[in-house]
């Protein structure tokens, strides 16, 4: 198996820019980027802990405008070496996909997401090569 560390988890915001001053004013996590989705609506912002070398959090704009009270967490990323060796073989074990094909970000990274067993969104994630 391929799956090295969860990669990050995503929790879906209505403002983003208040989101990232509460988790790094009050928090002490440390912004290391942000951008615009591929799709030219969803903002992301990417946050660490100050001793981590990767995301631990990743604060999503513009998905859903109608947050639920519970459940803003809108999945769990776990890091990959190669994205599509893995898609492969989670097809062979039946997985359901959210998605038809991997997502390319503008940095390089890409992702797939895919249902666990009660339907929760569960995300593979290939950093981009730095």
């Amino acid at each position: 198996m391929a799956i090295r560390r969860l990669e990050h988890t995503g929790i879906m915001v209505k403002d983003i820019e208040a989101s990232i001053h509460f988790y790094t004013n009050v928090l002490g996590l440390e912004l290391q980027k942000t951008f615009i989705h591929t799709n030219e609506v969803i903002k992301l912002a990417f946050l660490k802990f100050k001793d981590s070398a990767h995301t631990d959090i990743e604060l999503i704009e513009g998905y859903n405008d109608s947050l639920p009270k519970e459940g803003v967490v809108h999945h769990l990323a776990f890091t990959v070496d190669q994205l599509e060796e893995e898609i492969e073989r989670f097809k062979r074990l039946n997985v359901e996909f959210i998605d038809e094909a991997p997502t390319t970000l503008p940095n390089g990274s890409k992702y797939i997401f895919f249902k666990g067993p009660d339907g929760e969104w569960l995300e593979l994630f290939e950093p981009a090569s730095e």
